[in-house]
């Protein structure tokens, strides 16, 4: 669980660091309050939400049991413990 949360922070944070890599490049004061004004905050903070949502929904499209699967829970087998699988 804890990937998944620190994946999607990951990409929460990629519009910050590509904006930050640009301050470095263009020798702007990375952490001047001037550098990082409201409405250029805005667009991140827009562009990182939609990022995450985009990736969540292609978590959700490609992840998981095809559809019509059945789902057979872990069972023990002759004493030792079979994990669940999707047929």
């Amino acid at each position: 669980m804890i990937r998944a949360v620190l994946t999607e922070v990951a990409i929460f944070l990629i519009p910050f660091i590509f904006y930050a890599t640009y301050l470095v490049i263009t020798r702007s004061a990375l952490t001047h309050r001037s550098s990082w004004p409201f409405r250029i905050v805005g667009w991140l903070l827009i562009s990182a939400l939609a990022l995450v949502i985009l990736s969540l929904l292609l978590l959700v499209h490609y992840s998981g049991a095809p559809p019509g699967a059945t789902y057979v829970p872990a069972h023990i087998e002759d004493g030792r413990l079979v994990p669940g699988v999707e047929k």
